[in-house]
């Protein structure tokens, strides 16, 4: 039996001087991987026998382990410190010393309390640790195989320095950037450049204008082979390899705070400015009413507090937490809470290819034999046993292992894998174990030739089974089999037939294998020339197959397209491949523009930001990890709040640099799903458009609950505004305690509720709001203080003096502790207080749609919003009727009767809004 060899022998030795003490320290730096070999090994001082053992020690501590270094540094304490310092938690703690001083020493305590737990709380969710380049450093292998004195041996990857002699075989994770000095080898740059087909690489000089990654004579470090074997002379290691530049820029890119982050903290530094002007503006104002400088500052001090939205930051954290627990549920995995409302925004989304819009799974659609053609994707038997033969002869003549249950998606070249699949699909399933039992030698796939054969024994037979490039196994072959079955000598027609084939395959993306197979005459041996066995085959039939978009991708693009969002694919694959997938999904238009990697670098970046400003969707092809940050950057500088996907290495610096990074959690690497913001778990390019549609409807459930919360400050002040304008003549309506226990109390659960309101129909198929666009801006405040604020004040106020009108009292009467009229005062100030409640009930119907009527969603789908109304009118009934929070709160028992006056605050509040909307959707 002759098997072909499938290890490197060491070469003879090239006397050439050991490295240089004082240039090692440069060399893994500097060296031209492109120069002649012997001008390289002289750069390297280096041998084809490899460095010798003392020499490997010595470079190893100038150069260091070949990892990946991280940052280092204790970070966790500022980014804690940072969530007592957000806007929001600065107010929690003003109205904290308020309560203190306003003589409420629990209540502060149970403000500081709400301060502690959210900043745990976000920081808990928030706080991820720097893992991309742990997870970079995975894609290194433990050992690798090298020639150290001319004696093949394992050492491990760690130990491997420029100037080493690696031996990469089929199956091998490349460790470090490399040039191969002999030898041919098949490897899988998916992770590295995107690019999904195999690429072969081999020695031979490269053209001069070929690009780093496209030479073919390179391996680089984090791609795995998976077929051949070569000897290779190491050029850089650890982080001067390519992935170790990728590493650097993952590290290099920080994490901006997200539009939400950003219009939050905008719009709750502006409330707190207006809180304190108001509180001291009120001075001057309530000292010239008629009270002293005392009563001025102590009721200042509660409108500062009327004006603080307590109950916003946890309202607002709840809610992207319940928006993130959401999300999980349905294959999205988000990892800051904010990134939840970023999605929404998301104007535009750039994607990968490989594995994002496609299975990164080759798969076979065409099958074309002599007189016949068969689309294997429709027709679910082929009952032509030339198919048959066509399928088990280019699935034995493969080197790949199918999936098993240990490892699921299997290993090998994904063309092989596909392979199988049909031998298994047509019911002529090669195993593994048979396929290598009978296997006598083997002729790997050549770069130049493009094409592999086998030799098996077949009962008894040998056979010769070879596939390749159609231009490659042609010429080898004379003959193919008819429609019958028979042998048919290669004529004119039907080579014009496969050439007419190949083209319109290609034009579809497809990649076409040719498959031929010749039968040895008894007796004969195996052959040990390539070329004589490469000889007088026969034809048996092409092999089509594409790596195949996604199911629900194309569903998905439509969605997008309908929500007003654009798609760009970012690739490393090639162009016109990358364009068809495109296509079938339903990106861009006819003619669509493909800018390829070297056309874009020679772009200026007035002329790329022309090209993103057109409109157009557009595929970028060949792109490298620098490229790709561009275009982002280009993007987000033109107002755009941009969603990368991705899944490979090349990802991770775009993933970070994003508004928001996708990355698929199964086919994804370790590094795309660290340095990601969300990762999808089902690896479906559709949840991203359920993540876009759930981050609108937090959006809009933020801006519900904010509504809601800020309508409650204009009852809150106008009480003190009238106390003060009066001078005191009309009694203040309202307590600081009483604000409180309505922003900390009944407040929090209702707008809690808001925060899970089910999509406002149509929410989808409006374009994204600016990015600009704040989540306060003049109609919400409009609607919240003089629409609901005004109508919900003149109610309470109204509820107020006619609690004291009907109780005897005149403007100027005395109504403090032990007066005659001091208990119908405090029952007028309850009624204050619960007045507020019942409207803050109408206002939470009136919240719950922005522009559609009420009824379209129905009154009570809101099962959550329907027990916070309930505890709100428990708790309101605890303060109310409960004598130890009566003392604390200044509120009195009231009748029935005093109740049915604020009965009907919440239908009113909610009718003149629902009024107020209709008019406005009928102006339309």
């Amino acid at each position: 039996m002759v098997v072909f060899p499938h290890a490197v022998e060491a070469v003879p030795r090239v006397d050439v001087d050991q490295p240089d003490p004082d240039r090692a320290a440069d060399a893994g730096e500097s060296v031209d991987e492109r120069r002649p070999l012997v001008d390289l090994f002289g750069d390297l001082r280096t041998s084809r026998s490899g460095l010798s053992e003392r020499e490997a020690a010595r470079r190893l501590v100038v150069y260091g382990p070949n990892t990946l270094s991280r940052r280092t540094g204790r970070r966790w304490p500022r980014e804690l410190l940072g969530q007592f310092t957000q806007p929001l938690a600065i107010l929690l703690a003003l109205a904290a010393v308020l309560a203190w001083f306003g003589g409420s020493p629990a209540l502060a305590v149970a403000v500081v309390a709400v301060i502690l737990l959210n900043a745990g709380f976000a920081f808990v969710q928030e706080m991820q640790a720097e893992r991309a380049v742990e997870a970079l450093a995975a894609f290194l292998p433990s050992t690798t195989s090298v020639l150290r004195d001319g004696v093949r041996s394992e050492i491990a990857a760690r130990d491997l320095v420029p100037g080493d002699i690696l031996i990469i075989a089929e199956g091998d994770r490349v460790c470090a950037d490399a040039r191969i000095i002999d030898g041919s080898l098949v490897l899988d740059l998916s992770a590295l450049t995107g690019e999904s087909m195999p690429a072969t690489r081999s020695a031979g000089p490269a053209d001069a204008g070929t690009s780093l990654l496209e030479a073919p004579d390179l391996v680089f470090c984090g791609t795995t082979c998976t077929g051949g074997e070569a000897s290779t002379v190491v050029t850089r290691t650890g982080m001067h390899t390519e992935l170790g530049r990728i590493a650097a820029l993952s590290q290099r890119v920080s994490t901006e705070r997200s539009p939400l982050e950003q219009q939050v903290r905008r719009a709750t530094w502006i409330i707190a400015v207006v809180a304190v002007i108001v509180g001291v503006l009120f001075l001057p104002v309530g000292v010239w009413a008629g009270l002293g400088w005392a009563a001025a500052i102590s009721f200042s001090i509660g409108l500062i507090v009327a004006n603080v939205p307590e109950g916003l930051l946890p309202t607002i954290t709840l809610a992207l937490a319940a928006g993130v627990r959401d999300l999980a549920r349905r294959g999205a995995v988000v990892k800051r809470l904010s990134a939840v409302e970023t999605l929404g925004s998301t104007t535009v989304i750039c994607t990968d290819k490989t594995g994002t819009l496609t299975e990164n799974r080759m798969r076979v659609t065409q099958l074309w034999l002599p007189g016949a053609e068969y689309d294997t994707t429709t027709t679910t038997t082929v009952d032509d046993t030339r198919a048959k033969a066509l399928a088990a002869t280019a699935a034995a003549c493969t080197t790949a292992q199918p999936p098993t249950e240990a490892q699921t998606a299997g290993s090998g070249d994904p063309t092989e894998l596909a392979l199988l699949r049909l031998a298994e699909e047509l019911h002529v399933a090669v195993t593994p174990a048979g396929r290598d039992a009978a296997r006598r030698a083997v002729f790997h796939f050549d770069a130049h030739l493009k094409r592999m054969s086998t030799v098996d024994e077949d009962a008894g037979t040998l056979v010769i089974r070879t596939k390749g490039a159609l231009e490659t196994v042609l010429p080898c072959c004379d003959q193919v089999l008819d429609p019958q079955g028979r042998l048919q000598p290669l004529d004119d027609g039907i080579r014009l037939d496969l050439q007419h084939t190949l083209d319109r395959y290609a034009a579809r993306g497809l990649r076409v294998l040719a498959v031929a197979a010749r039968t040895l005459d008894h007796g004969q041996h195996v052959p040990t020339d390539r070329q004589q066995a490469e000889s007088g085959l026969t034809l048996l039939g092409l092999v089509a197959m594409v790596d195949p978009p996604r199911a629900g991708v194309a569903a998905a693009v439509a969605a997008a397209h309908r929500a007003g969002i654009r798609i760009h694919v970012i690739t490393g694959d090639y162009g016109p491949t990358a364009a068809e997938i495109a296509r079938q999904v339903g990106l861009g238009h006819e003619g669509r523009r493909i800018v390829a990697g070297d056309e874009l670098d020679r772009l200026t970046d007035s002329e790329l930001d022309t090209i993103l400003a057109g409109g157009d969707e557009i595929v970028f092809a060949r792109v490298s990890p620098e490229a790709k940050l561009r275009i982002c950057e280009a993007l987000r500088a033109q107002g755009e709040t941009v969603a990368m996907t991705g899944d490979g290495v090349n990802d991770a610096p775009a993933l970070r640099h994003a508004d928001i990074g996708v990355a698929m959690g199964r086919s994804g690497t370790d590094v795309a799903r660290e340095a990601a913001t969300m990762v999808l778990t089902d690896d479906n390019f559709a949840t991203i458009v359920v993540a876009v549609d759930a981050g609108r409807r937090v959006f809009a459930n933020v801006r519900k609950f904010v509504l809601y919360i800020f309508a409650h400050a204009v009852p809150e002040v106008v009480p003190f505004l009238i106390f003060a304008l009066s001078g005191g003549a009309i009694p203040l309506p309202l307590t600081v305690l009483q604000i409180l226990a309505i922003d900390l109390g009944t407040e929090t659960l209702p707008a809690l509720a808001l925060g899970r309101e089910p999509a406002e129909p149509g929410l989808m198929d409006r374009p994204p709001r600016p990015r600009a666009a704040g989540v306060i801006d003049r109609a919400l405040l409009v609607r919240a203080w003089l629409l609901l604020g005004g109508v919900s004040a003149v109610l309470v106020m109204g509820g107020y003096l006619f609690t004291l009108w009907r109780a005897g009292w005149h403007p100027g009467d005395p109504t403090g502790a032990g007066t005659p009229l001091h208990h119908a005062y405090l029952q007028a100030t309850t009624i204050t207080f619960a007045g507020i409640v019942a409207c803050q009930i109408g206002t939470a119907f009136a919240a719950r749609t922005d522009r559609a009527s009420l009824f379209t969603i129905g009154l009570f789908t809101n099962r959550f919003l329907l027990w916070g109304i309930a505890f709100e009118l428990v708790f309101t009934a605890a303060v109310i009727y409960t004598p130890p929070l009566q003392d604390i709160f200044g509120t009195a028992a009231v009748s029935p009767a005093q109740l049915a006056i604020i009965a009907p605050f919440p239908v009113v509040v909610w009718g003149v809004d629902e009024l107020v909307r209709w008019a406005r959707r009928r102006a339309v």
